[in-house]
């Protein structure tokens, strides 16, 4: 129980100390040309002091919030606005990948146009029709990836009832807190640290690892490069796959403000009863259309 106590406050010392010294140095610290900075920011990153620190935070939010519940609300309510603005402008992906795939359609079979070029505010961007074909999926990625803790807050996704429904209001909040912990939270976690080491491998050279100690991260300082993924599976292709990386970083980090957002609300609701359910949540609803009028035939009757 010692050594658990000595392994968390040590990290979250050394945790507290490196993002102090980011503050105080940020030149330093955000240099991407400096391979020490980037290669200690890499290792960070998925770090175990990451780890500590974020549980100490949600856990001082959530000790706050027990004293403070409009504290905790706010908390809640604005973590939800985040996922709700970045889902709602991300959905747009979907009518853009149509319009492009028409456009794409159009160009090259009626066309036969090889190249597209577009050129806001005078910077054109060139790139044959065929990587505007193959580039796609980025949309579905992006609607994936973005949209996903959009999705939870609408209350969208899929859930397996088994004994849910059959419990009482108290419980099934008591039902969500565990859940979220026992399942949520460390499947997201998994994403981040595994997501984060995969990201960094395409971008970066040389490699690191989730198994390096800092020590042997740093070392490799005088051999780094950037070295960032344009591979294509053909000449033409879509060339920018590590924008589909980054979007699993940005998928865990935003999925998993939110599990934190879903046990506060779930908490609240435990402790203010039916009432509360749902309190502050923005959802989306269609506007009911207008009744149609009744025909004439139907009206003399």
């Amino acid at each position: 129980m010692l050594d658990a106590k000595t392994w968390f406050f040590s990290n979250l010392v050394s945790a507290l100390g490196g993002h102090l010294w980011v503050i105080l140095n940020p030149g330093t610290a955000l240099d991407i040309s400096n391979g020490e900075s980037v290669l200690r920011f890499a290792y960070y990153g998925a770090s175990q002091q990451l780890a500590v620190l974020v549980i100490t935070l949600f856990l001082i939010v959530f000790v706050i919030g027990i004293f403070r519940n409009a504290f905790l609300w706010n908390v809640v309510t604005g973590v939800e606005a985040i996922s709700n603005t970045v889902g709602r402008l991300f959905a747009w992906a979907g009518l853009i990948m149509v319009l492009q795939q028409i456009m794409v359609i159009f160009l090259q079979s009626m066309f036969r146009v090889a190249d597209i070029s577009i050129g806001p505010m005078g910077v054109a961007f060139t790139q044959p029709i065929g990587w505007y074909a193959d580039g796609l999926k980025l949309y579905n990625a992006f609607i994936i990836t973005l949209c996903c803790a959009y999705t939870f807050v609408q209350r969208g996704h899929v859930r397996v009832d088994l004994v849910y429904s059959a419990v009482s209001f108290r419980t099934k909040r008591v039902l969500d807190m565990i859940m979220t912990l026992m399942f949520m939270v460390p499947t997201l976690m998994l994403i981040w640290f595994y997501g984060w080491f995969y990201m960094w491998r395409h971008l970066i050279r040389p490699n690191i690892s989730a198994t390096d100690s800092l020590d042997r991260v740093v070392a490799r300082a005088r051999a780094f490069r950037w070295d960032v993924e344009t591979f294509s599976a053909s000449p033409s292709g879509f060339n920018a796959y590590f924008i589909f990386k980054l979007l699993i970083i940005i998928f865990a980090a935003m999925m998993m403000l939110q599990a934190f957002a879903f046990f506060y609300r779930s908490y609240l609701e435990w402790v203010e009863g039916p009432e509360a359910e749902g309190k502050e949540l923005d959802l989306d609803r269609l506007e009911p259309t207008a009744a149609a009028p009744a025909a004439p035939q139907e009206a003399a009757r």
